[in-house]
């Protein structure tokens, strides 16, 4: 059983004339400006899941400035998971810098959305201000019971179209301050899993935080997912393809690379995200 945690889809609009929402969108058009970045329908994606033998994916959106988007974006959503609730799940993205940002959480979450993310902040380095920013979404979450999937990205390395000014710290200290919602770091939580070691508060701290493997073969080595699992615990670990950017091959390739034991590798692949949402 595959389920993916981490994938993306658009109004059809949005996958027709791209370039009608770059002017007042410099976040959407830093990461989709080239033909080369796929933008996909819900039917696309029902489409790409049955050829990748994927039971279900957790479906995102765009963090959009303009809450116009916000909203169109989820009534796409919430029409595809009505449609094929054994497929789709439906996550609600805002831009957390929004003061409307709350509210659409707030109507997404009582509609039937089952998360919250990807929450990015591309452009922006909100630095010290990042508890601040998501604690009306944090709140939110740990009332209804729905995860929070966070963008997270290493701080070091080369720079790529979508790096944001990440501050580990700031994303550690608001998880510390939210010890009852449940998060999902994206992208291997850009090195926080290393700090699953320390002996004190760390392992606590991060009791109900999984990681993410959205993009890892752009990323990381194939070990990674060895020695992730290894750091944070296999059942804190979920597969997720960010697709369209890669497709689930790729990932399915570096596991085997990495010679995961077979219990890891169906926990990582499916299990994990089926007890996490009650799938």
């Amino acid at each position: 059983m595959i389920l993916d945690a981490h994938t993306h889809i658009f109004p059809p609009e949005v996958c027709r004339r791209r370039e009608d929402f770059f002017a007042d969108e410099p976040a959407f058009r830093l990461l989709y400006d080239s033909p080369k970045a796929k933008l996909l329908t819900p039917e696309e994606m029902l489409k790409a899941l049955e050829e990748a033998e994927v039971e279900a994916a957790v479906v995102l959106g765009f963090p959009w400035r303009q809450e116009r988007l916000w909203r169109r974006q989820h009534e796409i959503i919430l029409e595809a998971v009505r449609r094929w609730p054994r497929r789709l799940i439906g996550f609600c993205a805002v831009h957390p810098l929004e003061p409307g940002a709350p509210r659409e959480v707030e109507r997404c979450l009582a509609a039937g959305f089952r998360g919250v993310g990807e929450l990015a902040w591309y452009l922006e380095d909100l630095g010290g201000d990042l508890m601040h920013v998501l604690a009306p979404i944090a709140e939110l979450c740990q009332h209804y019971r729905a995860p929070l999937l966070l963008h997270v990205n290493d701080p070091l390395g080369p720079s790529y179209p979508g790096k944001a000014a990440i501050s580990l710290s700031e994303i550690y200290n608001t998880i510390r301050a939210f010890p009852e919602v449940t998060w999902i770091l994206a992208h291997w939580g850009g090195g926080l899993p290393f700090y699953a070691l320390m002996k004190k508060e760390a392992p606590e701290v991060f009791r109900r935080v999984y990681f993410d493997t959205a993009a890892s073969p752009y990323l990381y080595r194939p070990e990674i997912y060895r020695l992730a699992a290894e750091m944070v615990g296999p059942e804190k670990v979920l597969f997720g393809s960010d697709y369209p950017l890669l497709p689930v091959s790729r990932y399915l390739k570096e596991m085997q690379e990495a010679n995961l034991p077979e219990d890891w590798r169906e926990m990582i692949l499916g299990k994990n995200l089926a007890g996490l949402l009650g799938w």
